[in-house]
């Protein structure tokens, strides 16, 4: 049955040979046979004297090739043919055979027919076919967004407490946590991109958001605490916009050089350890040796970020510019295995800023109120694949530069800081379980010359975790200093005043973390994870400095950790996320929030200081729909 159309197609060729009349023969048998001819059958038929001129116009929807979806804009031009010719007027739509093993309601058909709001099958608006000539395409994706969470974090009752007669120091924790997302991508490019680079590209992506925060606390939602417990913000910003031009090729495979110029995301190491971001600047990226070797040279002018729905204020620029270099090289020594090696430079001049919320982020509020300037080179060295059977990721990191006025110190330093990251994993039928070790020094002496704690630029970590470890996940406030202990969706205890809007800051205490856990393929639609971190302060001088208070002990805690991901459908276009982790708070922990109290006991007035809270908590649900 198949082999039919084949056959008919190669008499056909041969009728062409011997005769008009016999090729016409064939022609009428091929027609018959392919339900659904292409505008090239079309002619040959017409020049066969089977069809007439009014072949060359579109088909009837009902009979247009099997994989078309959306009209052509090549319009038809009458042109002299010969038997060894045969135009093709829309190479993009020239159909799959309409073909079904099975009469009605069985339906065995391994080609379907596209529609434009269809994004499985054959579709104009995510780019299958050109929307404009052969060479112009356009890609519209949308997605939703939606993240419902529960937390508790240590919080002071503030001047004015939330609920009456309650005097103790810290407050309630508990927070509830929406935040929606309403993103649309709009991408327009010229070129074949099937073998090549494309030759120029616009895209464009605007974000909605909502936000809804429920503190229990005042002074959280808004630095007047007369604006209450609760917060419902909004925000509209472009986290894309951009052009992409081909600057060329460099070999016959294709290697080449482009450039982006706009807001665009970069990340500059495999997880995301110093730099993660969507941002302003221009890159100059590119690949050579078959793209064995691949580059980016990126300058970045950075946005300031609004405070509650974390995107770019796009008409804002901060005082910084940053520049990264980075180079892989694909198969280095082991097949599958990446190097890489980067450096990144950034000048922050600081400046004054409140960010959305009345808070003051620049400088940072604690220690002599002087603006401070950061110039910090960060040079790296990261691999990440398997050798053999052994899944690798590495990472090790040392920066210099000079700080002026440092809060915490209040004098200028020099930088001189490391860090240091390690995972090992093997796969086992569907299990995947690691080890991971992750270490960021810590500034042991303060107040001397030197500043040794190592800080990022603007991290998103996948790591140790990642989103579902209540340490990585959580932004953590350090009572009474206007500072985080350490950021939300961040690693190390960097003591800024906030991770987005304030400064890096190299005087801390720094990190130990060790990391156990498996990942977990259940089923082909549902993945979980399991993790385990043990976490202990470098050094903890800097936070004795900060506090007042002797003899903090290193000692964090162990972050418990587990989180699902589920496909219903078996593809990324639904995903259900949900997770859930306590911190089991250690030593060091409990010293760094200890509350004190006064009591009338047997002895008259007596001070007893305790952990305020029995557990830290995070617990999320996020729904995500793409089309």
């Amino acid at each position: 049955m198949l082999d039919e159309p084949y056959e008919a197609a190669f008499q056909l060729t041969r009728a062409v040979k011997t005769g008009v009349r016999t090729a016409e023969t064939q022609a009428r048998r091929l027609v018959v046979l392919l339900k659904s001819a292409s505008v090239g059958l079309a002619l040959l038929a017409a020049h066969c004297g089977v069809a007439s001129a009014d072949a060359l116009q579109a088909p009837p929807a009902a009979e247009r090739p099997t994989g078309e979806a959306g009209p052509s804009s090549v319009r038809p031009v009458p042109t002299q043919t010969s038997p060894d010719f045969v135009p093709i007027l829309d190479r993009w739509r020239l159909g799959i055979p309409d073909w079904n093993r099975y009469e009605r309601p069985l339906k065995d058909v391994p080609f379907e027919r596209g529609r434009w709001w269809d994004p499985y099958n054959q579709n104009v608006l995510k780019g299958d076919y050109p929307i404009i000539g052969q060479k112009y395409f356009i890609a519209i994706s949308a997605i939703s967004d939606s993240l419902l969470e529960f937390r508790r974090i240590p919080l002071p009752s503030n001047v004015s407490a939330s609920e009456p007669r309650r005097a103790e120091f810290f407050g309630p924790g508990d927070q509830l946590y929406f935040n929606q997302n309403f993103i649309v991508s709009l991408e327009f490019f010229k070129g074949d991109t099937a073998f090549r680079p494309r030759d120029w590209e616009l895209r464009v992506t605007p974000v909605f958001n909502v936000n809804y925060l429920d503190a229990r606390n005042t002074g959280v939602v808004d630095v007047d605490v007369r604006q209450g417990t609760t917060r419902l913000d909004s925000q509209v910003s472009f986290q894309e916009l951009f052009v992409e031009y081909h600057l060329g090729d460099l070999s016959p495979n294709y290697d080449f050089v482009s450039s982006r110029v706009g807001i665009q995301p970069f990340t500059s190491d495999f997880r995301g350890f110093i730099f993660s971001d969507d941002n302003l600047g221009g890159r100059l990226f590119g690949n050579l040796g078959s793209n064995r070797n691949q580059f980016n040279i990126v300058y970045f002018r950075p946005l300031e970020k609004d405070t509650n729905s974390g995107l770019n204020r796009v008409f804002d620029t901060r005082g910084q510019h940053l520049g990264i270099l980075n180079y892989f090289r694909q198969d280095f020594i082991w097949p599958g295995y990446t190097l890489m090696f980067n450096g990144h430079y950034l000048h922050d001049a600081g400046g004054k800023h409140f960010d959305e919320n009345g808070f003051l982020v620049r400088p940072a509020p604690v220690g002599t109120l002087a603006e401070k300037e950061v110039d910090a080179f960060w040079l790296g060295w990261n691999g990440d694949g398997h050798i053999g059977r052994l899944n690798l990721t590495h990472s090790y990191y040392h920066v210099v530069g000079h700080e002026r006025r440092n809060p915490i110190s209040g004098r200028s330093q020099s930088i001189s800081a490391d860090m240091a990251a390690l995972e090992l994993s093997v796969d086992v039928d569907w299990l995947r379980p690691r080890v991971a070790f992750f270490w960021a020094s810590g500034d042991r002496k303060p107040d001397d010359s030197t500043a040794r704690g190592f800080d990022m630029i603007l991290d998103n970590p996948n790591f140790a975790g990642g989103g579902f470890s209540y340490w990585v996940r959580q932004g953590l406030p350090l009572t009474s200093t206007g500072l985080e202990l350490k950021g939300r969706n961040s690693l190390v205890p960097s003591l800024r005043p906030s991770k987005l809007e304030g400064q890096s800051n190299f005087v801390n205490p720094g990190l130990f973390l060790l990391n156990v856990g498996t990942d977990i393929d259940v089923t082909p639609k549902l993945k979980m994870f399991l993790n385990a971190n043990f976490l202990r302060f470098h050094h903890t001088e800097v936070l004795e400095r900060l506090l007042f208070q002797p003899n903090i002990r290193d000692n964090i805690g162990i972050d418990w950790s587990i989180g699902a991901r589920w496909r219903p459908f078996l593809i990324e276009n639904v995903m259900i996320t949900a997770g859930a982790a306590a911190l089991q708070a250690g030593g060091g922990l409990r010293d760094v929030y200890t509350e004190t109290t006064f009591r009338f006991g047997p002895n008259g007035l007596e001070r007893t200081k305790s952990f305020p809270y029995d557990t830290l908590y995070s617990a999320f649900l996020s729904l995500t729909l793409t089309y």
